[in-house]
């Protein structure tokens, strides 16, 4: 009889067995079957209702996020699968905690990729207007920001489930932040300056700056820690952020690439004042390269003490070719003027001498 009832003891705790292991792989098979009705349903409908959409931002996302619905469906069928074994609690709960961690880490993926879509669509969409919040170069920088803001909530989110306690997480992050800040504060300050750089936009890769201490060169990058300006002698200048965020700056390349040129220049008292500016704004319309609208101006703008002193303001397309353009123009006028007969007086000083008084 004892035998009998084993044999029933053993048949009844496998006929259990069986039943709950049926019922996981149902649970698993419902939602294998509803992961491929997701990825069918995404790829054939959800594509038709994107295509009714002006911008491809919808299609793009979708595309990048099909793949990771279709397994977060699936990896959340066999969470709930495991839970629903009647497991021992510490391999339950290290069975469910793994396929909880890879629920997250599929969840954060997902999220990763939409957002990547948005900021590459935003870069693209509203930075040739010039009102993007942030510009082309910035991209990656955005896209560490926001995968570090995704890991830091996948993290808690991971911790939370295990019954950790968050806060005093929180408080030594924040304890060991602050201890960091205040040894690295300098660096610290060059990187805010570098955030408030780029998000300011004071000026963009390839423009042309002219800093309070005259010098003068292109933007090669902007960094988090320092700004590198390659200068018209073709060397590197390396500039602290929060230097640039504290100085004065002259941007040539903004609001546009035009730039105006200016030329002193000094003619003899008793010059045709008339026909000094005329023949100084028909011989920059002779050079190549001056714009002809705004048209060159020329101005008689003060009484010298040995000429007249006059001034040729011009427009060039390139801020880059003003120099070159200068050279053609100073060139030209040594020439008309000639031809005309103007003189450019040199510096002259009168010594009346007396004769002293025996």
């Amino acid at each position: 009889m004892q035998q009998l009832l084993q044999t029933q003891g053993g048949d009844g705790f496998l006929l259990f067995w069986a039943k709950e292991f049926l019922g996981a792989l149902l649970i698993l098979a419902f939602f294998w079957m509803l992961a491929q009705v997701a990825g069918l349903f995404l790829n054939k409908w959800g594509k038709r209702l994107t295509a009714f959409t002006r911008t491809g931002l919808d299609d793009r996302i979708l595309n990048r996020t099909i793949p990771h619905v279709s397994r977060l469906l699936i990896m959340l069928g066999a969470y709930l699968a495991i839970r629903s074994l009647p497991l021992h609690e510490k391999l339950l709960m290290v069975c469910s905690g793994l396929l909880f961690i890879i629920l997250v880490i599929i969840l954060f993926n997902l999220a990763y990729h939409a957002l990547d879509e948005l900021l590459q669509w935003y870069i693209a969409e509203r930075q040739e207007g010039g009102d993007a919040l942030i510009s082309r170069h910035m991209l990656p920088m955005a896209e560490k920001i926001a995968m570090l803001f995704l890991l830091g909530t996948a993290l808690i989110v991971i911790l939370k489930h295990f019954n950790y306690d968050i806060f005093s997480l929180v408080t030594a992050l924040g304890i060991g932040s602050l201890a960091i800040g205040m040894a690295a504060k300098d660096t610290l300050a060059h990187m805010i300056s570098g955030f408030t750089l780029m998000l300011d936009r004071p000026f963009r890769i390839g423009d042309r700056i002219q800093l309070v201490g005259g010098q003068v060169g292109d933007v090669a990058d902007i960094g988090l820690r320092s700004t590198k300006i390659k200068t018209l002698d073709n060397q590197l200048l390396v500039i602290p952020n929060s230097d640039l965020c504290n100085t004065m700056l002259i941007n040539q390349a903004f609001p546009d690439a035009r730039v105006k040129g200016r030329i002193d220049i000094g003619v003899a008292y008793g010059s045709d004042v008339e026909q000094v500016k005329g023949l100084l704004v028909a011989t920059a319309l002779e050079v190549n390269g001056v714009l002809a609208d705004p048209a060159p101006e020329s101005y008689f703008v003060a009484f010298g003490d040995s000429a007249l002193k006059m001034s040729l303001f011009f427009w060039v397309e390139e801020y880059s070719s003003l120099f070159a353009t200068t050279d053609k123009i100073n060139t030209l006028i040594l020439r008309r003027f000639t031809e005309g007969g103007i003189e450019i007086p040199f510096p002259i000083r009168t010594v009346i001498m007396e004769k002293g008084l025996d």
